[in-house]
């Protein structure tokens, strides 16, 4: 939900004040997508006798095709294009121009992400600073390799800030041209996607697939744009799952995409980085499957103790996507100081204590989500119904260049981690970055967007 800075904050009174013509169903989803993200780290992390991050997927192959319906991240994307064709149409319904309306929205939408993300990288800089200097990162086995690794794998979940404040850019652009082409905008997405994939696997040529990163995302980003406008319902929806779920069965058949919709250690080839056609496929299935219950969804999430979850999970999904992990990591870590023997991934024991895992979670995810909920709040600049009141202050080519340094950015340092002083390189596309380079990048980009800050009316 989104709310203003005189808007009441409470949960009562923000389902009080929900219009009855709320995409709900939409706001579901927005939460629901993240909070699945998390449980499925949760149920996937492993962590082996010298310390390393594994995956259950990659020691129980079996188990990968549960990823199909778990790969959610679409259905995420498919909600950012919901909300951006609304505060773009709103914006435009305020007038002025058109030129100027970029700067603002774009700002607006990096600031809404940067904020808790900035924090939440602080902290674990700072972490890795006291795990150096403590000499807590020394050692060949034990907590240190355990330690010496979170500081890589935990920031990975910040690809998806990265992919979602570069698709945030483009928005304005897409919006315009769904107005114009309607389906064909995204049908012509999907074919890009796929003629990617091609030269990438049947013509060998490799680096063409990084333009993955951008088409598939923008594909589902693009369905979102018909979800809003009613084009993308239950009528329609059903047809696009079909079809999407027979591509998805022969790219499967016949193409060299693995069976797991999300990345795996050791893997010759990911779904997901960069994506791949047959993610996409998957995703319009679900993005299918969810515009054709959107109706009896929407009345369900009308009644108001339904509506009082949905609410209080979309006030919290952000922090608690942000956090989950690092809520993983310190309870290894507690568990193996004293001593406590986790269950073998896939056995019998593991399986059964599944649930009483998720539920040790809550706890250190709860004290986190309490210290740094406050940090993901939209700040002055708002209106009531979250459309930017800014006015414009910087030229849209500052704009570009501020949001694609700070993307690469954040992209960068998802990838090398904040383990500044280990200074361990990590491939990134243009060859091996260290993470000192990394936030060199990520720092130039928020300094650009600081210094062209707009006016406020």
């Amino acid at each position: 939900m989104t709310r203003g800075n005189h808007a009441a904050t409470s949960v009562g009174d923000i389902v009080a004040a929900t219009p009855p013509d709320r995409d709900r169903w939409a706001d579901a989803i927005r939460a629901g997508s993240l909070l699945v993200v998390m449980l499925g780290h949760w149920f996937m992390v492993t962590i082996g006798s010298d310390g390393s991050i594994g995956n259950v997927l990659a020691l129980v192959p079996a188990l990968q095709p549960i990823t199909w319906v778990l790969q959610v991240m679409p259905l995420f994307f498919l909600v950012g294009g919901v909300a951006h064709g609304h505060t773009l149409a709103g914006m435009a319904r305020r007038g002025g121009s058109e030129r100027g309306r970029y700067a603002v929205f774009v700002r607006s939408r990096a600031r809404r992400l940067l904020r808790p993300t900035l924090v939440f990288l602080g902290v674990w800089v700072g972490l890795g600073l006291v795990a150096h200097l403590s000499g807590a990162t020394r050692g060949t086995a034990g907590q240190a390799p355990l330690l010496v690794n979170a500081l890589v794998m935990v920031p990975q979940l910040l690809w998806f800030v990265g992919i979602y404040l570069g698709i945030g850019a483009f928005a304005p652009t897409m919006y315009r041209w769904h107005q114009r082409s309607g389906w064909t905008a995204l049908v012509v997405l999907v074919v890009a996607a796929v003629l990617v994939d091609v030269a990438r696997f049947a013509l060998g040529v490799g680096i063409l697939g990084n333009l993955n990163f951008a088409l598939v995302w923008l594909a589902v980003h693009q369905a979102g744009f018909l979800w809003r406008d009613g084009r993308l319902d239950h009528r329609t929806g059903p047809v696009l799952a079909v079809a999407a779920a027979a591509a998805f069965a022969v790219a499967l058949r016949i193409g060299p995409y693995p069976l797991s919709m999300v990345g795996l250690p050791g893997a010759e080839v990911s779904n997901m980085a960069p994506p791949t056609a047959a993610l996409l496929a998957q995703g319009l299935v679900l993005i299918g499957l969810a515009a054709w219950v959107r109706r009896p969804m929407n009345d369900w999430l009308s009644r108001p103790g339904v509506w009082r979850w949905v609410v209080r999970a979309g006030g919290l999904a952000m922090t608690a996507f942000l956090w989950h992990l690092t809520a993983l990591l310190a309870t290894l870590v507690v568990a193996r100081a004293f001593g406590v023997a986790l269950p073998e991934p896939a056995s019998a024991p593991w399986w059964w204590t599944r649930p009483l895992w998720v539920l040790v979670l809550l706890v250190p995810t709860a004290a986190l989500i309490a210290i740094f909920l406050r940090f993901d709040r939209p700040g002055a600049g708002r209106g009531a119904d979250g459309i930017p009141t800014e006015t414009r202050a910087w030229p849209d080519a500052v704009a570009v260049l501020a949001v694609l340094v700070t993307v690469f950015g954040v992209l960068m340092v998802s990838i090398t981690g904040v383990d500044i002083l280990g200074n361990r390189p990590q491939f990134f596309l243009v060859g091996e970055v260290a993470p000192g380079v990394a936030f060199a990048v990520l720092l130039a980009g928020l300094a650009l967007l600081r210094v062209c800050r707009p006016r406020t009316r």
